[in-house]
């Protein structure tokens, strides 16, 4: 997905990505340079559980396995580390 900064700095999510997200006006999102120096992590700030009921959901796609969520953990925790080197 494509999206253009314009002269002040604003980005306009795309509504596929809005939609995925499950994000409207007004929700705040955290953003995060990745250990690359190049990627941008954008992530939902302050998410209430309630507000995460149903993204797990995968329609028409087979469950997650336990070594796929435990190397998303990983991966998490990895990126967590790095954003708390100084």
């Amino acid at each position: 997905m494509r999206a253009t900064l314009t002269s002040k700095g604003q980005v306009t999510l795309p509504k596929t990505l809005r939609d995925q997200l499950h994000l409207k006006s007004g929700d705040q999102l955290d953003f995060q340079l990745g250990a690359d120096g190049t990627t941008l992590v954008v992530r939902p700030a302050n998410r209430r559980a309630t507000d995460l009921i149903g993204m797990a959901a995968r329609p028409g796609r087979a469950p997650l396995d336990l070594e796929a969520i435990d190397a998303a953990i990983g991966q998490e925790v990895a990126a967590k580390q790095v954003r708390s080197r100084p």
